[in-house]
This record gives C-alpha cells, structure tokens and sequence, in this order.
C-alpha cells in the first residue's frame, strides 16, 4: 500500500512516554499528552521519509549515538521545536530594550560594545527586531553604531533561515512602515529582505539552552529569552535562569516571556516595575 493512502499510526502510551523522555532529555521540551496527535503527525513524516515501518524502529534509530542517528535526530527537533514567530512578536518587550540602551547612552554610561542574546531565535525575525531598536538608539545619537546580537537556536534549518534575512509579507506585518523604510528591502517575489547593515550585526550559532552552563563565559548587556522557557519544568527554568545571570555585565538586562516564570528569584537580580514586561536587571555589587 502506498504510505500516502496509509492511516496515520497512534502512539500508544508507552510509546508516548518514551519519545517525550527523549525529548526532554535532549532538548528540555515537556510535552502533556494533549499533544500526541500532534507529536504523532511530526515524527510519522520523518519515519515515512527515512523507510521505517514503525515508531519503535524509527526510535531505536534515533536514539542511537551514530553519526547517521545523529543528523536525523536534528531533522526531527527541525519539525518538532522550530517555533511560528514573526517581528517585534511582543513589542513591549522590544521597546524595553530601546529605553534602556537609550537611558545608557543618555546618561553616557554604555562602555564598549551593546551586546544583545536572543535565546530560542528560531528563523531570526526576534534578533532582527532587536537590531532594529538598538541600531535607531545609535543613530539617533549620531553615534557610530557598536553593538552585536548573538541569536541561537537548536535548529540548524532555523538558523540558516535567519541568516538568509528573508521573510514573507505575514511575517512583517508588526513592522512599522517607517521601520520598514530603513531596515527591509522588497524583493520581487513579494518577500522582504532584511538590510545588510542589521544582517551584518546578528550571528547565528546553534546552541542548546538546556546546557546554559555551557554556553561562553561572556558578560552581555542584555538577554532576551521569551516563549522558550514555558516548555520547561520549572525546575529547568531555574537551572537555565540562574546560568544566564552569570552571563549578565552588573545592570544588564534579562527579559523572558511575560508569566512564562512566576516563582524565581535571585540574590544578584531585581524585578523592574513595568508591568507589561517581564524584566530583570542584575545589581552592581
């Protein structure tokens, strides 16, 4: 029978629960069981594709510590973990980010190069917008733009979608014209093209956040980390959160998703006032 006549397989509970400990384990991602038909349609495509007659033996391949294992695995989390994202997706958050560059620069406190995370980038339209903001702060203080914007993801796909710079009409439409003017460029397929100036600040690295301890020993002016943790444990949450601090200069900036972490705290970081954002700076001890 050909697979395009075939019905999609169910996973039956055991099956369930070992591919979302897989996935957890390798990515952080915790799935409820509203989800399965879900997971089901995403790992039956991968499983047609690669020739496999079944979940159990699609599974025991990918889990496997080989080379071949290993890059199906990246295709599977491409379909499964790469979010829909578009622009200034939270624009509150973002414009928290334009006053507190411009309150530094205004108070002649910025030192060196602005260095901006942004965490679970996926295609590069949130490190897009942030570049954005941070590129008008400079400008408009006719001061010689130094700043970069590192954007990781898990998703190898995702990430050379970011740094094509390229995105259809729908996943520009939070673009302000007068934003649109400067920073994106129309190209004749009805796409738009992100400028080569914003392109030139945002480097795209593959990273995995459930390893935050690993990731370089910087200090950043400012990460950005929303829509990512909500898929956590909370106890993940933490581990990740307090990670990140370590990362951040003494009154850098850390924002995740509003009521994506109700129930952390840290001694080294204070909760901002603004209640349409959820922002934490780090004290200068």
């Amino acid at each position: 029978m050909a697979w395009s006549l075939r019905t999609l397989p169910t996973l039956n509970q055991d099956q369930f629960a070992q591919w979302g400990k897989l996935l957890e384990e390798r990515t952080g991602i915790q799935l409820v069981f509203q989800q399965k038909a879900w997971l089901e349609s995403q790992i039956y495509a991968r499983l047609r594709d690669m020739g496999f007659e079944d979940y159990d033996n699609y599974y025991q391949f990918v889990a496997e510590d080989s080379i071949d294992s290993k890059l199906e695995w990246a295709r599977l989390i491409d379909r499964i973990a790469v979010k829909e994202t578009s622009f200034f997706r939270h624009r509150e958050s973002i414009e928290y980010v334009r006053s507190y560059l411009q309150q530094q620069i205004n108070n002649q406190s910025l030192q060196g190069s602005f260095d901006v995370w942004s965490l679970g980038c996926a295609t590069g339209e949130e490190p897009y917008s942030l570049a954005m903001v941070v590129n008008d702060c400079f400008e408009l203080a006719a001061i010689s733009p130094y700043y970069g914007i590192t954007a990781m993801d898990i998703s190898s796909s995702a990430l050379a979608a970011g740094r094509k710079g390229r995105y259809s009409k729908r996943r520009t439409e939070q673009v302000k014209p007068d934003e649109a003017k400067r920073y994106l460029q129309a190209c004749t397929d009805g796409s738009y093209e992100v400028v080569s100036k914003l392109r030139d600040r945002v480097c795209f690295t593959q990273s995995n956040i459930i390893h935050a301890r690993q990731l370089p020993q910087v200090s950043v002016d400012v990460i950005f980390c929303q829509n990512l943790l909500v898929y956590f444990r909370r106890w993940l949450r933490r581990d990740v959160l307090n990670a990140l601090v370590e990362r951040l200069k003494p009154g850098g900036l850390l924002i995740v998703g509003l009521g994506e972490v109700m129930d952390w705290e840290h001694p080294e970081m204070q909760r901002t006032d603004d209640d349409q954002v959820q922002a934490y700076v780090r004290l200068n001890h």
